[in-house]
């Protein structure tokens, strides 16, 4: 107890004393939400990587999707790898940079108001925002508060509220660069973490050998593989089309988390896109496919603690339940490792949702005229708003962890990925467009909570999210375009001319003489 007591201290007074150094870095708006745009490749891709992947993964999803899809859940983090991180700083991250930059954008309803030149579009983008981040933040803090609840045997409730009040002093002493520079830390400390855990827990089962052939004798419960030996240690598991709504919802989810692509808003230069791009993926490698790939051992450690009175598996207790026979030393490192996740994402949601409603809405919109210092005192009220808000949520949460973050994700996704991916890229779409896929993504989400025509909330958030990638070109194509010199103003930014070293790019009379 003595040793997970010190971690503890040691890491909330690392936590608190980053949020002291950061405040020179606050004193304004644009230093508070974005740190000034000028946050360097690896703070940016380990901001990424940190608010990407938190309790609700390492607890949540990896409990209840490698119990369910066995090793197979692996394939959820290659997804989040490759969709999640890699190909979203390759197709994202440039534009996202430059036109954010192009439009003096904060958030992304800032970036729909002026990419699609209408206010109202931008209020009800940063409602959507505010309203669905909730849940998410919720499912943040059952997640953690479980694990805590293991080792420490404190009841639920002082753990939320403990994470809550520790999350909160940082944020609004450092704004985005002392969540940037916590995120460095703790994602140093989650990739330790996660393979010290995962060597200690199959060790536990004799070896990885070992571990796969137990895993090999459960028959399957899945009605396609029922009674099947071996499905759980297989190449696509006992469940692959479900596998599948899991990798999409989780890994293309991203592209539409207004948090996620913040990171781009705030990157520094091209160079910095370049290796950030690296960094995030081998990141995301290492902490999701770890997290799935251990949760896929979840069999193996059946009991009575992962059931409740009337004998339903409680997913969110199977992770807990894996780790609780490690030792001490292991156990402080495993609080220290989902903390660090946690945290950071709870940062991350807390600076969006606040710095969306005061920039977004209020600013302009309730108050005509706010000065910096009432914009950042707003900020500052609205974090404390936001946190106690998800923690009454999260004092009595209405679903598993996964069904949280599912409705959470489905809902944000579904609205916003498609009318900011076409956004960057395409020149042809429609204000009407726009709205199509606000009401697809909430409507079908929140249409599901209510009537459960999709079984699973996860599968519904996929859904709702390639539901999106449709609507929007086919509203487009049969609705009033916008105005041709507004639409080329904003794709302005793209053409300017920069001067790049011979390292970068040929030039262009090399290039010529190359192909002769």
């Amino acid at each position: 107890m003595l040793v997970k007591i010190i971690l503890l201290v040691i890491f909330f007074g690392t936590m608190i004393g980053v949020g002291v150094y950061s405040r020179k870095h606050a004193t304004d708006v644009n230093g508070f939400v974005l740190g000034g745009r000028g946050v360097g490749p690896w703070l940016t891709a380990f901001a990424y990587g940190t608010s990407y992947f938190s309790a609700v993964v390492f607890v949540g999803y990896a409990g209840q999707f490698g119990w369910k899809y066995g090793m197979s859940a692996t394939w959820i983090g290659i997804g989040n790898a490759l969709i999640g991180s890699l190909l979203a700083w390759v197709i994202l991250g440039r534009r996202t940079r430059i036109m954010s930059k192009h439009f003096s954008s904060k958030t992304m309803p800032d970036f729909f108001g002026k990419r699609y030149d209408s206010k109202a579009l931008r209020i009800a983008a940063s409602v959507i925002a505010f309203v669905f981040l909730i849940p998410y933040t919720a499912s943040v803090y059952n997640g953690l508060s479980r694990l805590f609840g293991m080792a420490f045997d404190i009841p639920y409730a002082v753990c939320v509220i403990v994470m809550a009040v520790l999350t909160g002093v940082y944020v609004i002493l450092g704004g985005y660069m002392a969540t940037a520079i916590n995120d460095f830390i703790q994602g140093i400390i989650m990739l330790f973490g996660i393979v010290a855990v995962i060597v200690a827990v199959l060790n536990g089962q004799g070896g990885f050998y070992e571990a796969v052939k137990n895993l090999a004798e459960f028959e399957s419960d899945v009605a396609v593989t029922a009674g099947q030996k071996g499905a759980f240690t297989s190449f696509l598991g006992p469940d692959p089309w479900n596998l599948l709504g899991v990798v999409v919802l989780t890994s293309l989810g991203t592209w539409g988390l207004p948090q996620m692509v913040h990171k781009f808003y705030a990157i520094k230069d091209e160079k910095s896109v370049r290796t950030g791009t690296i960094i995030s993926t081998l990141f995301a490698i290492v902490i999701s496919c770890g997290c799935y790939f251990l949760g896929g051992f979840g069999r193996l450690f059946d009991g009575p603690e992962i059931y409740n009175e009337s004998g339903s598996i409680v997913y969110d207790a199977i992770v807990p339940s894996m780790l609780s026979k490690l030792p001490d030393i292991l156990i402080g490192i495993v609080i220290v490792l989902v903390l660090s996740a946690s945290m950071s994402t709870l940062s991350s949601l807390v600076m969006t949702s606040s710095s969306t409603l005061t920039l977004d809405v209020i600013k302009g919109s309730i108050v005509k005229k706010m000065s910096e210092k009432k914009q950042l005192l707003c900020m500052r009220a609205l974090i404390v708003f936001f946190i106690v808000v998800s923690v009454v949520i999260a004092l009595d949460p209405p679903a598993f962890i996964a069904q949280l973050m599912g409705i959470s994700w489905g809902a944000l996704a579904g609205a916003f990925l498609a009318p900011f991916l076409y956004g960057l890229y395409w020149k042809g779409v429609t204000k009407a467009a726009v709205w199509a896929s606000f009401a697809a993504g909430v409507g079908i989400t929140v249409a599901n909570m209510f009537f459960k025509f999709i079984a699973s909330p996860i599968n519904a958030g996929a859904i709702a999210m390639v539901a999106g990638l449709v609507v929007v070109p086919l509203v487009s194509l049969i609705t009033p375009k916008m105005k041709k010199e507004t639409v080329e103003e904003c794709f302005a930014c793209y053409d300017k001319k920069v001067v790049v070293e011979n390292s970068v790019a040929l030039p262009k009379e090399e290039a010529e003489e190359e192909n002769k």
